[in-house]
């Protein structure tokens, strides 16, 4: 307990701000990350190595990029929860992205062949260095400054705002397949809108605020150790590394999936017009995810989310048509949306102790990124099954994707139930 001076009155804890605010660096990385992984890289890549090494050098790019969000977040997060400071990580973090992107766009726009390659690799890494450091201290502001009865609310705004950035970024991406931007410009437009949110919620939450934990918040923390002996904490951590898995092993080859597949010209159009039906749907499934695990449980939704995505991930190498795929792309986001609402529910309640929101908030954003790894062997295979027969490696490819959610959905059971997750 703390000493006041004779006559001091007792800190009145800090105004919460709006939700809008505090979610608004959300914004901006989620449009950075859609629009950098999913449509700028795999197109940078053919230009630096060529057709026939595409996947394997963008899988060991993946990777790389991984082990920053495998070794960064845990260790600033607890540095952070040391200092009591989240918004200094955060100022940092961002400047440091932000002069990755300029050594992106520059390879991009002037450097080919492999000496381009490198400094855009090294320009990667800059970026993944320097949104992972911001990331862990500011993913501990919500739990630290939202009294939890409104928790919900502002997880949701934030599960919004993400879904609407995303949808931006493929939307931003059909415009750069049809009117050829220069790399410049796209790197550029990812920059500026990485930064303006940054700035709104560096400046509209005062400093103040990111200290300390709000005095109703125990202070009690579980050590390194025994982190994972907290079963919620390890069954969530471990299902959702399953469904990252699964992600990770089609996501960053959805470009390729589209010309050799699919049969597309403009692949870098398509694969956007795809990513926007799948984030289309999973705006409508979040909601409705999120309302009806609140009436039957949040496990129920896992399970028919989890089996979804793995239907519709095989039935993708079935497509007859690209309009078909895009009918089954709606499919695929109904599932993910739904996960992605109940999953952040899971996550809030397995939180083991209040006393270390940051460091335990980096772990939790491990299992979603580390499983980029899966980048490099995922694209080893599919070059080397594409190399067999005939687009053989994208079967490899999306049939491990959908093994991975169906054990997603077979382990989920594992999760305790608490007063949180059970049904209403």
């Amino acid at each position: 307990m703390t000493l006041l001076p004779p006559g001091a009155a007792a800190p009145a804890a800090p105004p919460v701000p709006s939700p809008w605010v505090l979610s608004a660096f959300w914004f901006g990385t989620a449009f950075h990350w859609l629009l950098l992984l999913t449509i700028l890289m795999p197109a940078n890549i053919i230009h630096f190595v060529g057709e026939e090494q595409k996947g394997t050098f963008l899988g060991v790019m993946t990777a790389l990029g991984a082990v920053m969000a495998l070794v960064v977040p845990p260790l600033v997060g607890a540095h952070s929860d040391r200092t009591g400071q989240r918004l200094p990580y955060l100022r940092l973090g961002v400047g440091v992205n932000l002069a990755g992107l300029v050594v992106m766009g520059v390879a991009a726009a002037a450097l080919p062949g492999m000496a381009g390659f490198w400094i855009y690799l090294l320009g990667f890494l800059l970026v993944q260095f320097g949104n992972n450091y911001a990331t862990a201290p500011y993913s501990a502001l919500i739990p630290q400054l939202v009294p939890p009865a409104r928790r919900g609310r502002y997880s949701g705004v934030m599960g919004m705002l993400q879904a609407v950035a995303q949808l931006l970024g493929a939307v931003t991406g059909v415009a750069i397949g049809q009117l050829h931007l220069p790399q410049a410009l796209a790197f550029g437009l990812i920059a500026l809108v990485l930064l303006v949110p940054a700035l709104i919620t560096v400046r509209g939450v005062a400093e103040a605020q990111g200290g300390a934990p709000r005095a109703e918040a125990p202070h009690t923390s579980l050590p390194w150790t025994s982190l994972f002996s907290h079963a919620p904490f390890l069954w969530v951590f471990v299902t959702r590394v399953l469904f990252a898995l699964g992600q990770y092993s089609v996501q960053p080859f959805l470009q390729y999936y589209t010309g050799d597949v699919l049969g597309q010209r403009n692949t870098v159009l398509s694969s956007s017009v795809m990513l926007a039906c799948i984030i289309v749907a999973s705006i409508v499934s979040a909601i409705a995810g999120g309302l009806v695990s609140d009436r039957v449980g949040r496990k129920p939704v896992i399970y028919a989310a989890g089996s979804t995505m793995a239907v519709m991930a095989l039935l993708l190498l079935a497509a007859p048509s690209y309009p078909a795929a895009l009918a089954l792309a709606v499919g695929f986001g109904l599932g993910y949306g739904a996960f992605t609402s109940v999953d952040w529910a899971l996550g809030s309640d397995a939180m083991p102790s209040a006393g270390s929101y940051a460091r335990d908030m980096g772990i939790w954003h491990v299992a979603f990124v580390a499983p980029q790894f899966i980048g490099a062997p995922q694209g080893q295979l599919l070059d080397w099954g594409n190399r067999q027969g005939e687009n053989f490696g994208y079967t490899l490819v999306f049939g491990i994707a959908a093994l991975f959610f169906l054990a997603g959905v077979v382990l989920v059971r594992k999760v305790p139930e608490t007063a949180h997750s059970r049904a209403a």
